[in-house]
């Protein structure tokens, strides 16, 4: 009796391990098709269950930056990517995200912070790394001014 109850036990458990991971991609990837269309609202409250169900979810809180970012809400998309860095310090699309609210902060030590951090893991936007130097050196006060 204690073996078929400790059976149906651990299929009960692993049962809901896996419908909580197909749950979890079930949800981003809802996301990811609303945002694609467009349906920004509806692609956030996706997201939102996606982190619920995973809250490591790096993907989930770019995305939520992205939407942020277009609503224009600069704290909401910065804390998004604060989540996002902080679970994948790697992800070239936050960390550029990131120095694109910087510069506009004009917060220029954090840029060529994040500028450095940047160099070191870019594989698909390096060139926008380069645009924002630019720009920085366009802007950024002048030492030689006497």
């Amino acid at each position: 009796m204690n073996k078929i109850f400790g059976f149906i036990l651990l299929s009960y458990f692993v049962i809901n391990i896996f419908n909580f991971s197909i749950g979890n991609e079930k949800f981003f990837n809802e996301g990811v098709k609303l945002y694609k269309n467009k349906k920004y609202d509806d692609a956030r409250f996706m997201f939102e269950r996606s982190i619920v169900f995973n809250p490591k979810d790096s993907n989930s809180y770019l995305y939520l930056a992205k939407i942020y970012n277009i609503e224009d809400d600069q704290n909401k998309e910065e804390k998004n990517l604060e989540a996002t860095l902080l679970i994948e310090p790697n992800n070239e699309e936050a960390i550029l995200m990131s120095m694109k609210i910087a510069l506009k902060k004009s917060n220029y030590s954090k840029v060529k912070d994040l500028s450095n951090t940047f160099t070191k893991v870019c594989k698909n936007l390096c060139k926008e790394n380069q645009n924002i130097l630019e720009t920085l050196s366009n802007i950024e006060p002048k030492n030689n001014e006497s």
